[in-house]
């Protein structure tokens, strides 16, 4: 199959709300040959993140909206125009090679179609752009909604985030300090000749000059680093660990945070991870046996308590909630594309239920981290807020770090050009079992 048929195979079902990229990719990529998958993930991922650009092009080239039914010729044509716009690929290729697709489509009706938009966009594109950035969606390249979110939250930085949001990510690692220091892993990426400079936050974390096959980097197999975002190293350290703690990390998939639980304190009495899908918890076993380390997993709802708690009470827990993962859309880019304002309630919904679930299992004097890897206060520092008040027994611990933006609950990551995702964290201690405590703020 070709790359760009895969592409747009896969955005159709995206732009039709039936999937992510992270679904509907993979099936396409098994049929084209391994030689060109490459660029078909590129087609894909790009024409997403730059989706309301080229869907705002395509309007004002097309004489008429294409119909519901030729979603399929749309995401074709999208996927065309960025290849016009955005890549090094010869602009003759590809308006031939997209426009041969039409067929492909069983649409040789659309061929004359696709080639006069394409030829146009090849000659009046960069002007045509230029005359539609007036609109903040076309110049971002988001969503209204999301885009007026973001500048509703955020008035002094959204546009930062919005530009964040579009770039190629980093590709950042943990260095497992069970098996080496950072310094001494760094020394090995330069004699392998790959780039790579320390985060500036965490400290077992390292930044790629330029991202790379994980078998590429030396004793990835033998567990000697894995590859985490730098936010996300931020979270396990906010539980200050000791030997013998029972700690939970609830929502664990893929588990990331659950293998640096393990490397910061290898002697816990037990570390229970759990996610609700068993499909999503075999991942989280690769990583564990990868770094030859061990954790309880349990596949359950966290808020349905009688499905997997023993009664024994955890003196950590990690609640690394579902959410709209609008701190990652450079990761995602399809997010711009599948995720709906609605959802933004549903989800701090969500977030306050197994909030207040998982709070029971935590032992008085225990600490819970709250983190999420969203950009919105709706699902962050507004979610916590709204926990203190129900939870009188709870009472907010100070983050002092360098990281991110004081929030009135918790502390706020945006996402940084060359550094680290959006992302957020709140620290809560359990001070008794209901009596409202004297200064829910302090430490």
């Amino acid at each position: 199959m070709s790359p760009r048929l895969a592409a747009a195979n896969a955005l159709a079902v995206v732009m039709a709300g039936k999937a992510s990229l992270g679904t509907s990719l993979p099936a396409q990529l098994e049929r084209v040959a391994t030689k060109d998958q490459a660029l078909a993930r590129e087609l894909a991922f790009g024409t997403a993140r730059w989706y309301w650009r080229l869907q705002g092009l395509a309007d004002r080239l097309l004489q008429k909206p294409l119909k519901a039914a030729d979603r399929d010729l749309q995401a074709l044509l999208l996927v065309g125009l960025y290849q016009l716009l955005y890549t090094r690929i010869p602009a003759h290729a590809a308006i031939d090679e997209t426009v041969k697709l039409a067929a492909s489509l069983k649409k040789n009706w659309a061929r004359g179609m696709l080639n006069a938009v394409l030829r146009r966009a090849q000659r009046e594109g960069a002007e045509l752009l230029a005359e539609l950035e007036h609109d903040p969606v076309i110049r971002v390249a988001h969503p209204r909604w999301l885009q007026k979110r973001l500048k509703q939250d955020w008035p002094e930085h959204w546009e930062a985030v919005c530009a964040a949001n579009n770039l190629h990510p980093p590709m950042s690692l943990r260095v497992n300090r069970l098996r080496g220091e950072r310094d001494s892993y760094l020394a090995r990426l330069e004699a392998a000749d790959i780039a790579a400079s320390p985060c500036r936050f965490s400290a077992d974390g390292l930044t790629l000059a330029q991202p790379c096959d994980v078998y590429q980097l030396p004793g990835f197999a033998a567990g000697l680093v894995s590859v985490q975002d730098e936010a996300a190293q931020l979270a396990a350290p906010l539980l200050e660990l000791k030997p013998g703690q029972r700690v939970l990390d609830a929502c664990c998939a893929p588990g990331g945070k659950t293998c640096h639980i393990l490397e910061l304190q290898p002697q816990l009495s037990e570390l229970v991870a759990l996610d609700l899908e068993p499909a999503r918890l075999e991942r989280v076993r690769d990583n564990l046996q990868r770094l030859q380390l061990s954790a309880t997993l349990k596949a359950a709802d966290g808020r349905a308590l009688d499905s997997w708690w023993d009664g024994q009470p955890f003196q950590r827990i990690l609640l690394d909630a579902p959410c709209s993962a609008t701190g990652v859309i450079r990761r995602h880019p399809d997010i711009k594309l599948t995720r709906q304002p609605e959802d933004i309630t549903a989800l701090a919904t969500l977030q306050g239920e197994l909030l207040d679930q998982l709070w029971q299992t935590l032992e008085v004097g225990g600490i819970l981290v709250y983190a999420t890897c969203s950009v919105l206060p709706e699902e962050n520092t507004r979610v916590i807020e709204a926990f203190l008040q129900r939870q009188s027994g709870a009472r907010q611990l100070p983050i002092s770090a360098g990281y991110g933006l004081d929030q009135p609950c918790g502390r706020q990551l945006l996402p940084q050009t060359d550094g680290h995702d959006g992302f957020y964290l709140a620290k809560l201690m359990k001070v008794d079992r209901g009596a409202a405590p004297d200064n829910r703020t302090g430490a």
